[in-house]
């Protein structure tokens, strides 16, 4: 999630187990340790543009890496505060913190490597946008107010709203799949991958993706909290196959093992760009969620098949399409097809 709801998730959550008296510093304690699981963003390589996307939200997002950066957080924030709390106690609340770096990125659609070393698998469970001011402002107005008035109870409170946020987005998954599979069977197909991720700071308008005879179905979902969804019909391009689209690439060529990398970080969702004909874009993002148009992708320089690509971002968004996404998040604009709410 943005790094500002990372810390504070991680300070409110330390507060909530914090002692009356200790309930400022560990605000501070827990809003600082989960950033630092996003020091692996400093991985990078002007040289190997893909380094970056391959380590971010990796082994420092990681169950296993819990307690070692807790410790390095405490180490950090121990000459600021050994006057005020004990080491251990300073630890304790770096654990707390730290321990929601991982889980809230799994929570997004984004991922996060969260059982490595034991599995290289990007979990996702999409349940929760990677931006969400509603999430992000309850957050601080539990964490202030438990700040200014010493107690916990707030904090509490801001937690059992987490979850019940978080459970809310799991059934609005599992809602917008279910009009998206539906979605699939009315034009025939039989959807051999379907993902669903909410769009930006919302549960309610949702994109989809599924991928049948070859190709990539986009469409958007909208499920309120009550009554019927809708789908908003969108586009379709067809599939990558490396071996197929460019069959001149042999795996010893650099080209091929990024474009393999690339493919292995999107999870096989691989299209090429509608406005850019060397560019591969990840399919599962694109700032329209009835767009093709992806959010990122790599340049392909096929003159030079022994250079790291580069990587590209498209995040630009013109007045009609604004208003194309408020209109479906608002219900402002007539379904196609209306499809019922399958319960």
């Amino acid at each position: 999630m943005d790094i500002v709801t990372q810390g504070l998730i991680g300070a409110t959550l330390a507060q909530a187990w914090a002692r009356p008296g200790e309930v400022r510093l560990a605000s501070l304690v827990g809003f600082c340790a989960p950033l630092l699981a996003d020091a692996d963003a400093l991985i990078s390589s002007i040289e190997d543009p893909l380094l970056y996307l391959e380590y971010h939200r990796h082994f420092t997002h990681a169950l296993l890496f819990i307690p070692f950066g807790a410790l390095f957080a405490s180490v950090l924030l121990w000459p600021v505060l050994r006057k005020r709390l004990a080491f251990k106690r300073v630890y304790f609340y770096a654990l707390i913190g730290y321990a929601t770096a991982g889980f809230l990125d799994a929570c997004t659609s984004y991922g996060t490597h969260l059982l490595w070393p034991f599995s290289d698998d990007r979990i996702a469970w999409s349940i929760v946008s990677i931006f969400d001011p509603m999430f992000s402002l309850v957050l601080i107005a539990a964490m202030v107010f438990a700040a200014v008035k010493h107690q916990p109870f707030a904090a509490r409170a801001g937690i059992v709203f987490v979850a019940v946020y978080l459970s809310l987005g799991v059934i609005q998954h599992n809602r917008a799949e279910s009009l998206a599979q539906l979605q699939a069977q009315q034009r025939g197909h039989v959807a051999e991958r379907l993902i669903v991720k909410p769009t930006l700071g919302n549960l309610l308008l949702w994109r989809s993706v599924y991928e049948a005879d070859g190709n990539y179905y986009v469409d958007a979902v909208r499920v309120g909290l009550t009554g019927n969804g809708k789908v908003f019909t969108g586009r379709w391009v067809k599939a990558f196959d490396i071996n197929l689209d460019l069959p001149q690439l042999t795996d010893q060529m650099m080209l091929y093992r990024d474009i393999k990398r690339f493919e292995l970080f999107s999870d096989g969702f691989l299209a090429w760009h509608p406005d850019h004909s060397n560019v591969l874009g990840d399919v599962r993002y694109a700032m329209l969620p009835t767009s093709i148009s992806p959010l990122w992708g790599i340049e392909l320089n096929l003159e030079a098949p022994d250079r790291h690509v580069s990587f590209d971002t498209y995040r630009s968004m013109s007045g009609t399409e604004r208003k194309t996404f408020f209109a479906m998040l608002f219900n402002d604009w007539p379904p196609d097809p209306l499809i019922k709410n399958p319960g």
